[in-house]
């Protein structure tokens, strides 16, 4: 049987009793060496546990639901054929490695660059990301938070891409500097200067249009760079 027939993506039928195997489970080691010994029960317990950081990542690379959901599937059949190459460490930054590349190659194929916005992030599964929707705020914070996204979208589209991708990874969403490096293949050292350097320019970007900035982020903003 092809493997694009026997692996797929679990299903809402199957999530509740995947989600028992991520509770029961020790850890992701024990859920690795089950898969690596053959057992699609315990791969689709990491897909699950996996798929939302997947995707996010994807669509924030590609901005686009279609590929990111092709880019999904191919990377987690990917690491499936890759598993027993996966010799211990990080296995989400073993993962976002192979997102990333295969977000890379994809864009490498239409011949055409990644753009970032903001407010792609705010497009994502609310579901899997409760955190990206204050479905609290008044229409006026509404409002001062779309104008804070378009100068964090105009500040960040003018980073360099390198600082650009550390940046999003730690600040946006969530990842350790020794993840980061292994995503990117980089030194840690090397994270930790673009980090340095990329908020730095933001700050400097923030700082140039601050009167632009909603009234209750100016003295944020000032602090900051003080």
């Amino acid at each position: 049987m092809r493997l694009a027939n026997t692996l797929k993506m679990p299903s809402a039928r199957q999530e509740k009793w995947l989600s028992v195997m991520i509770t029961e489970a020790l850890d992701t080691t024990e859920l690795i060496a089950a898969a690596q010994k053959g057992s699609l029960d315990a791969f689709n317990a990491l897909v699950l546990a996996h798929q939302s950081q997947v995707y996010n990542l994807a669509r924030y690379i590609l901005r686009d639901d279609a590929s990111a959901d092709d880019a999904t599937q191919e990377t987690f059949i990917a690491a499936y054929r890759s598993l027993g190459d996966f010799r211990g460490g990080s296995f989400r930054a073993w993962l976002m490695r192979i997102v990333t590349n295969t977000c890379y190659d994809q864009l490498r194929l239409r011949k055409r660059r990644p753009t970032v916005s903001w407010d792609d992030f705010e497009d994502l599964d609310e579901d899997a990301n409760p955190y990206l929707v204050d479905h609290g705020e008044s229409p006026e914070e509404r409002l001062q938070r779309g104008e804070l996204g378009a100068l964090l979208d105009r500040a960040l589209a003018g980073l360099p891409k390198d600082q650009r991708m550390v940046l999003v990874l730690v600040d946006r969403l969530g990842y350790s500097y020794e993840e980061v490096a292994q995503v990117l293949n980089m030194h840690m050292g090397t994270v930790k200067s673009r980090l340095f350097r990329g908020r730095a320019r933001m700050r400097q970007a923030l700082l140039a249009e601050r009167e632009l900035l909603p009234m209750r982020y100016q003295g944020v903003v000032l602090e900051a760079a003080a």
